[in-house]
């Protein structure tokens, strides 16, 4: 199962995440590329692969990515074949991923499961994005504006939940994944069973 999680910048997407594999610690995680260069604290392999452009461009032409994007004049992509062989090998499979790349994912993989990490407000996320001091004011402008444009975009996901409160908001996305694996493990015995009565 492909589990696809966006959220404007600043909503607490990579914690809610970070949670998540820490507790289901059978589900893959795959981790992006990316042009732009490494923040303080980001290992290389572990936050993100950091490529040139040029290399980026490269993998583009081969077809190496499940989706790609160019958010804030950086480019950021999923390499296919990690979450084709994580696939094939029944895994779930987890992608944090801005709102345009889950769509393209989405179209080539109707069963994902798209769920939407929302603010409590514009306000709130306004807030958010001061505290942490890493972002002059036109930054944070810029992705107030696109967090808007995200935030309407939500309306295709599987699910939305509001990060308000960190643990109320990982106990939603909690729910969510076990749900959905459920789901997909009652479909599995109901497609067996069938089989096995036609033989």
């Amino acid at each position: 199962m492909l589990f696809v999680v966006s959220a404007p910048s600043g909503t607490g997407k990579t914690t809610l995440c970070g949670m998540l594999l820490a507790e289901f610690r059978d589900v893959k995680f795959s981790v992006s590329c990316t042009t732009r260069p490494p923040r303080k604290g980001e290992t290389e392999g572990r936050e993100y692969h950091f490529v040139s452009r040029e290399t980026f461009l490269e993998m583009v032409k081969r077809g190496e990515f499940l989706e790609w994007a160019e958010v804030y004049g950086n480019l950021y992509g999923t390499p296919k074949e990690p979450v084709m062989q994580a696939l094939r090998e029944g895994r779930d499979i987890l992608l944090e991923i801005d709102t345009e790349g889950a769509m393209q994912v989405k179209r080539n993989f109707p069963d994902a499961v798209l769920i939407f990490i929302a603010p409590p407000s514009i306000k709130e996320l306004e807030r958010r994005l001061k505290s942490r001091g890493t972002d002059s004011e036109q930054a944070i402008r810029k992705r107030l504006s696109k967090a808007v444009k995200e935030m309407e975009s939500a309306r295709h996901y599987d699910y939305i939940l509001v990060n308000d409160k960190l643990r109320v908001a990982y106990e939603k996305l909690r729910a969510i994944v076990i749900a959905e694996r459920c789901k997909a493990s009652r479909v599995f015995d109901a497609i067996r069973e069938i089989t096995e009565r036609r033989s």
